[in-house]
């Protein structure tokens, strides 16, 4: 990893969307987690707490560092045209970027973090919805 994170970023929690839901936080992106209640998580969020119902999402302790691999969203028109599906996110500074191939290892264009590809990683898989 060449790009450098505080060592209290890394024992932290973090939080991503694990189904669809619109809820105002970019697929595939990790946001700092500032406070659990028993239904809920909040998020940072551009310096703002945004509460998110705990069943929506992903909780891991200690900042993700792997770029997401995101699918197309349902409605393409949501998704600008240039970034193409599947699609990366940044773990760090969550800049959507267009995957060309199968790179194992990608630097982000906004904050030149050199970061893995969760290849390996089911996210949002098929078949998995908000399901309320």
């Amino acid at each position: 990893m060449d790009q450098s994170v505080p060592v209290q970023e890394l024992q932290l929690a973090w939080a991503r969307l694990r189904v669809e839901a619109d809820v105002g936080l970019r697929r595939g992106a990790w946001y700092r987690v500032t406070r659990f209640t028993p239904s809920e998580v909040f998020l940072d969020v551009q310096r703002f707490p945004i509460a998110v119902p705990r069943r929506f999402l992903e909780v891991v302790l200690g900042r993700p560092l792997r770029w997401s691999v995101v699918p197309g969203p349902r409605d393409p028109t949501k998704l600008p045209p240039t970034l193409g599906a599947p699609y990366a996110v940044c773990p760090v500074c969550r800049t959507r970027t267009p995957l060309e191939g199968r790179p194992g290892k990608m630097a982000c264009p906004q904050c030149q973090g050199v970061f893995a590809v969760a290849w390996e990683e089911r996210y949002l898989s098929k078949g998995e919805t908000k399901g309320e």
